[in-house]
Formats: structure tokens, sequence, C-alpha cells
């Protein structure tokens, strides 16, 4: 895979980030936004569960930004990751843009511009194959798990909200 200058600027970052990493998926523009995990599937094609959304949060004791990385037709629970990172705060636009790098709605799980608390949705395991927001609300990727894992460095953990 080799960078497409058609794509926007943050997809483009995402993909060379990709393709430095030796990522053989392309990043893809859905027709229609992927802001949302319905929205994704549905231009995908997959189930709403394989969809990787980015999930980020505040960490109230030094304000490093918190990421979870859920299965899309999940809840995070918060008290289960707050259990792993200490206590949360809500992460408005302004802080996920400053911190992470990329608008809500395009939050990429990789390249982030600051060092970024992760966890993996224990959830994504099953799927053979999921997709992940590529840094724009049009642009993304597919991985399986286990890349997913590799290019985080992320642990994985039971943090979906269950009834």
């Amino acid at each position: 895979m080799s960078p497409n200058s058609a794509l926007p600027e943050t997809a483009q970052r995402v993909a060379q980030l990709l393709h430095s990493l030796g990522h053989d998926q392309t990043v893809v523009m859905l027709p229609e936004t992927g802001k949302t995990s319905a929205e994704a599937a549905a231009g995908l094609g997959c189930q709403v569960a394989e969809i990787a959304k980015s999930i980020v949060f505040r960490r109230l004791a030094d304000d490093v930004a918190v990421m979870v990385v859920a299965s899309g037709i999940n809840r995070v629970d918060e008290h289960k990751v707050a259990a792993i990172v200490g206590p949360l705060g809500k992460a408005d636009a302004r802080f996920v843009k400053e911190k992470i790098g990329y608008a809500i709605g395009g939050v990429c799980p990789i390249g982030h511009v600051e060092k970024t608390v992760m966890l993996i949705d224990e959830d994504l395991l099953q799927y053979p194959h999921v997709w992940a927001a590529a840094g724009h609300p049009h642009a993304v990727f597919r991985l399986t798990p286990e890349q997913l894992k590799n290019m985080t460095g992320a642990p994985v953990a039971d943090v979906a909200l269950r009834a």
C-alpha cells in the first residue's frame, strides 16, 4: 500500500503510518460518514460489533488522554475503565484534538500526538477482522485484533457495560 494523495490530510497521515508499520490494508473512504459505528458498518457491509470505535476520556490525576478501543456494539463502562487507569473525566472535542490529534468522528487508534493510555475491548478479539477510523469521519482501515494489539501496545480488558 502506498499513501494515497486523494485522501484528506489526516487520513493521508494514517495511511503513511500504516505503510511504515508494514500494514497491507489501504485506507478506505466511505461515501457516507462513519462518525458512528452504525454508519460505518452500514457503509462497509459489516456488523456494528466489527467496528473498533475509539472512545476518549481525560484522566483526572494528570490530564492524560485515555482511549478505549471498543466493539461498536458495546457501551464503555466508565467505572471498569477507571478501576484500571484511575478516575476519569469527560474529554471534549478540543481535548481530543489537542491530545490525540484527530477530530471526534475520525479518531484513529494509532498516530497520536501525545502519549495516550489505551485499553482494547476484549469483545473485539472474537472477530477475524475489525475496522478502525483512519483520522477522518469518512476514512477507515481493516485490521485483525492481533494487529490492533501490536500497533497500539494496549492491554486487552473487559470494558463493556453489561446488563
